[in-house]
């Protein structure tokens, strides 16, 4: 009978820790599987996140040199009409980020800065100019410079940054669905983010 009872115990034993060995490597391989799921969203998310828009603008472009101790003057000037292309871009491809598998904790360290492109088609329309003071190529490429400075100026203070952040909140609430469906946290800047709501006042 005490052979009986030593031999029952030792066989639960045995199939407590079978099954102890089991579930922990059960948890572990779901652990890795949800990580692996996690970081294969966060490549689908890595496109550029884009904002577009369309400026036009007018210039009126005039220089006089003087010669002679300013007894003679020569004067160039000119229409400038600016139709410009633009978009701002997050690339996620930058972004970076730590999978905490153990606390089932997914945090976001660092969202790339904007990426402002400026394309803009510049047409020069009533161009005159004395024989002394002509256009030169240097002239073309001043104005250029100061068209792109104004211009960046000018969408900077536009609603298209802020469009694109708001693209960008909305491409970073897919993967909060998604771990908040598999019972993870998402994390930035060491907030823990637990509703979508609370996306809305994100400092990026």
């Amino acid at each position: 009978m005490r052979k009986f009872l030593l031999g029952v115990i030792v066989a639960l034993i045995c199939f407590w820790g079978y099954q102890y060995v089991k579930d922990q490597f059960q948890e572990k391989e779901d652990l890795q599987q949800a990580s692996n799921l996690i970081e294969q969203e966060i490549k689908n998310v890595s496109k550029l996140v884009v904002s577009e828009g369309s400026y036009a603008k007018v210039y009126n472009y005039e220089n006089t040199e003087s010669f002679v101790f300013k007894f003679l003057s020569a004067r160039k000037k000119a229409l400038i009409v600016v139709n410009a292309k633009a978009n701002v871009s997050y690339d996620l491809r930058e972004m970076k980020y730590e999978v905490d598998a153990e606390n089932k904790l997914l945090k976001i360290t660092q969202i790339p800065e904007p990426e402002l492109n400026i394309n803009p088609d510049i047409k020069y329309y009533d161009v005159t100019q004395d024989y002394l003071n002509q256009f030169e190529a240097k002239d073309y490429n001043k104005i250029k410079s100061r068209i792109q400075t104004d211009l960046e100026k000018q969408i900077k203070n536009s609603v298209l940054m802020k469009n694109a952040e708001n693209r960008l909140i909305s491409e970073l609430q897919k993967l909060f669905i998604l771990t908040n469906s598999m019972g993870w946290t998402l994390q930035y800047n060491q907030q823990n983010l637990n509703s979508s709501e609370e996306f809305q006042d994100l400092k990026l």
